[in-house]
């Protein structure tokens, strides 16, 4: 059985800290902090300045948790409930998803939402619902 963990102060944190780095980068370079489409423009950048942007938000999001190990002296603890193959196959079909759907839930869910975007908000709401009817199945019908 998979057992959910309830942080509501950690994950406030990490809420608050995404809302700020993503109006942040709003505010200043007039972009969309949605991190497939972070990670595609780092691969094909227009420019210089395109890319260090790019590369920087996303060191700071693959070095989250060496910096809470200079900060508390423990690294934080990564546990992945699935074998590979589902880990894979579930990348896939999240990256088939970003594909059709023009972006991904922190381009939709967080950043197309404050903007009051109907698609967005359409988007968001087919991603919740989808994601609600897969932990049923899940953890209900097949037991996982």
């Amino acid at each position: 059985m998979i057992e959910t963990a309830f942080t509501p102060w950690a994950s406030l944190a990490g809420g608050v800290l995404i809302g700020v780095a993503s109006t942040l980068l709003m505010l200043f370079a007039g972009r969309v902090m949605g991190a497939t489409g972070v990670l595609a423009g780092a691969f094909q950048p227009a420019s210089g300045q395109e890319f260090a942007w790019r590369a920087v938000l996303l060191a700071g999001m693959v070095t989250g948790p060496a910096v809470v190990w200079l900060i508390s002296g423990e690294m934080p603890a990564i546990e992945v409930p699935v074998s590979t193959t589902a880990l894979v196959i579930g990348g896939l079909i999240v990256g088939v998803g970003v594909t059709f759907g023009s972006g991904c839930t922190s381009g939709h869910g967080v950043c197309g939402m404050a903007r009051l975007s109907p698609r967005s908000i359409v988007a968001t709401v087919t991603f919740m619902a989808v994601t609600f009817v897969t932990v049923f199945i899940v953890r209900h019908l097949i037991g996982g």
